[in-house]
């Protein structure tokens, strides 16, 4: 059995490749194994973009928001998710948001 580095690790080896269905597999593979793997949730969030899927990309930055808060970078994700949906005032508060995480830090 792969651990969920293994999978991570394969998955982006995958998507580094262009074969966006099989490094969504091995994504989906390392959160089925650990539901708490944010990075995952955010490695996800950038193949469904590519692939087209904005709303499933929106979905899966949301929980990688949801299982850590105080990345910025996944809020500045989301940020860039939300403009490609012409969902202005949304984008704006994920990208302040973002900003606000980088100043604390």
């Amino acid at each position: 059995m792969s651990t969920r580095e293994e999978l991570f690790g394969k998955g982006l080896g995958a998507y580094g490749k262009g074969n966006l269905d099989d490094a969504i597999a091995a994504f989906d593979e390392a959160v089925q194994l650990d539901p708490t793997y944010a990075d995952a949730y955010f490695a996800l969030a950038n193949c469904y973009n590519k692939k087209g899927n904005v709303d499933e990309a929106i979905a899966a930055i949301r929980k990688a928001i949801e299982l850590n808060p105080e990345e910025a970078l996944y809020h500045t994700e989301l940020s860039r998710l939300y403009v490609q949906r012409g969902m202005v005032p949304e984008a704006e508060a994920a990208r302040a948001e973002a900003m606000r995480l980088q100043r604390v830090r």
